[in-house]
């Protein structure tokens, strides 16, 4: 379901801007053509976790190539993978760094065989009430002020702060953020920036334990900042027209801001704050309601910056030029089209070896390989090949760096069906905690069912009947406990997915109290470890190794936001005595000892069929959830 944005046309060769809205698997599609009319390709814009993708649909081809930007739909292939028997190659760049790592059932480990570092959580108290980040302010932002004043409003939102003083109850959300009768956008402006700077800030400093050992807040009034008549001259610009301030679309172009990489004083962060706020109402009256934060939308990035660094401003935290806020903001790291480049051709690379059925040939690798593949063509003779990493400084004078690859992981729930541990109060806890936070979340699971013992308590699907599906629904209300025969601690539940072929048993374990970043769920025990050592990839010689990746994970009660941090995964891995392709942060699992007849290549984002006398390339446009994506199966 992936269409072309205008931040896609700088990291790859395939799209043009007048490509920009149309489906990604469909342009690649015709450009391949132009260069290869003879070849026979495929193009499905759908969800690659559509059922009419199962396990027969994998099982037609010989090798996947996979390159989806997120953790859910990695591992929704993997597992298909493994079903199917089907060799995986996943691959991943971020900046510099990139990697491709071959994945074969039984003889390497699978992608979920490692833990991926995942998308770092912020409670909603630490949002509305003490931030003491940037992140946090753009966070607040994007994910609770623009919702609320542009998007649905019918939705539950955590934007205003609460008071432990029985006389300071925060104003009415409805009479607060509706325009009221014959009110001017001007006037509303300036009376939401009262309540989100201002009102609501002195509501939070009505906590004093809240205080104690953190800086009180400043409440910010837009009469201090921007006086009444000081607003009526705004977007004045010696460089631009009247007419020209009014057709704009962008907030920073109407004021004369030119400059994404300047930092706005309180003032300008005013300006542009109240000066989207009447773009928006005035010139896209007819998308509120509907709007969602996109970071290729100008306007929202005004709004969203503006809006941060005026908390920020209120908090005593650093403001920041819209650039690194739009970075911060949409999760981004820039990709590189060079970095992307390189990838693709490792990843052909090591689609040639599996189609040769040359397993002693399979390599994980990185950038730094292929400079060594380009200066003499050593790459594809050597017997013992390893995993490689793409570095964005040389190491040794090399860019890719080769490691071992590594075994199947023992204690991996998805490749060696090992039980994992699950802490959780199960006298408040509902299943239907368990299944959307654990079970989903945590475990990737799709379209799960749920049993203990020989008791089905719970199942998803289009075909359940009625009086079956109600009952499921009762059940899914009731904490552990309350069950005929209660879930408590010791008792095992077991999770099915019949699309994913996938099987795990979850050893309940009660617990009283929790952390409030834990949300109430602690799944341990035998979920994939890392074997003692380090916490990173390590080369030969022991030095770490940083891991390239585009995931993003699901999200939770909490808002969620990528760090830098997250693009390093942990653990040290066992190595094999054959050599695989791996650079990526997210393991992908291929086939062992397959045996490949015909020329048969499935592309995520793009699935791509060989037979023995015809090239046939399948490609499929995918968007699991909400998150937008386009890969290689």
């Amino acid at each position: 379901m992936d269409t072309i944005e205008v931040s896609n046309l700088n990291r790859q060769f395939l799209f043009r801007k007048c490509h920009v809205g149309q489906s990604k698997a469909s342009v690649a599609r015709e450009a391949v053509l132009k260069f290869r009319p003879d070849m026979k390709i495929a193009a499905h814009h759908a969800n690659v976790k559509d059922p009419e993708f199962g396990v027969d649909f994998f099982k037609q081809f010989n090798v996947v190539l996979n390159g989806l930007d997120n953790l859910d739909a990695r591992r929704h292939v993997n597992r298909l993978c493994l079903a199917a028997g089907v060799p995986l190659v996943e691959s991943g760049t971020t900046g510099y760094l990139g990697q491709v790592t071959v994945h074969v059932k039984g003889e390497t480990e699978c992608y979920e065989c490692q833990t991926k570092p995942a998308p770092k959580t912020y409670p909603v108290c630490t949002i509305t009430s003490t931030p003491s980040k940037f992140v946090h302010c753009i966070v607040w932002a994007k994910e609770l002020l623009f919702a609320k004043l542009f998007g649905d409003r019918s939705q539950a939102n955590d934007l205003n702060a609460q008071s432990n003083d029985s006389g300071g109850s925060t104003k009415d959300d409805a009479d607060v953020f509706d325009v009221h009768e014959d009110e001017i956008y001007e006037d509303y402006g300036r009376r939401i920036f009262d309540h989100v700077f201002g009102y609501n800030i002195e509501t939070a400093l009505r906590n004093p334990e809240t205080w104690k050992k953190r800086g009180a807040p400043t409440p910010k009034y837009i009469k201090d900042i921007l006086p009444l008549a000081e607003n009526e001259e705004n977007g004045i610009s010696n460089n631009s027209s009247i007419e020209e301030r009014e057709q704009s679309l962008s907030a920073m172009a109407s004021l004369g801001l030119k400059n994404p990489q300047d930092i706005w004083n309180i003032v300008d962060n005013a300006r542009i704050f109240l000066k989207t706020l009447q773009i928006f109402f005035e010139r896209r009256k007819q998308e509120m309601g509907s709007l969602t934060f996109d970071k290729d939308d100008q306007l929202a990035v005004e709004f969203v910056t503006a809006a941060a660094n005026i908390r920020a401003s209120s908090f005593g935290i650093q403001m920041h030029s819209l650039f690194e806020a739009k970075g911060i903001a949409g999760n981004i790291v820039h990709a590189i089209a060079t970095t992307n480049a390189i990838i693709a051709g490792l990843i052909v690379l090591e689609t040639t070896k599996l189609l040769r059925n040359d397993s002693k040939n399979y390599r994980h690798s990185t950038i730094l390989e292929m400079w060594e593949f380009l200066s003499n063509n050593s790459f594809l003779k050597k017997k013992h090949s390893k995993m490689t990493y793409c570095l964005q400084h040389p190491s040794r004078k090399m860019l890719l760096m080769p490691v071992e690859p590594f075994e199947p992981n023992r204690s991996c729930y998805v490749c060696s069906r090992t039980p994992v541990s699950l802490e959780v109060n199960t006298q408040q806890a509902k299943l239907k905690d368990i299944i959307e936070k654990a079970v989903k979340a945590k475990l990737g699971v799709n379209s799960p069912l749920i049993m203990h013992g020989s008791t089905l308590l719970f199942e998803s699907g289009d075909d359940i009947e009625e009086d079956v599906a109600a009952h499921y629904a009762q059940n899914l209300e009731k904490t552990l406990a309350e069950f005929p025969v209660p879930i408590t601690n010791g008792v095992i539940l077991t999770v099915e997915d019949y699309q994913q072929e996938f099987l795990c048993s979850i050893n309940i374990k009660h617990r009283d109290d929790f952390d409030e970043e834990s949300d109430g769920i602690v799944l341990s025990g035998e979920v994939p470890t890392v074997a003692s050592g380090s916490d990173d990839h390590a080369d030969e010689s022991g030095e770490k190794l940083p891991i390239a990746t585009t995931e993003a994970g699901d999200g939770s009660d909490d808002v969620e936001i990528i760090t830098a941090d997250s693009l390093v995964t942990s653990g040290t891995k066992r190595k094999l005595g054959v050599d695989i392709t791996c650079n990526d942060d997210n393991s992908g699992n291929t086939k062992q000892n397959t045996t490949l007849t015909t020329n048969t290549v499935a592309i995520a984002g793009g699935k791509r069929k060989l037979d023995d006398n015809e090239n046939d390339v399948i490609l499929i446009d995918e968007d699991p959830g909400n998150r937008k994506k386009t890969r290689l199966e």
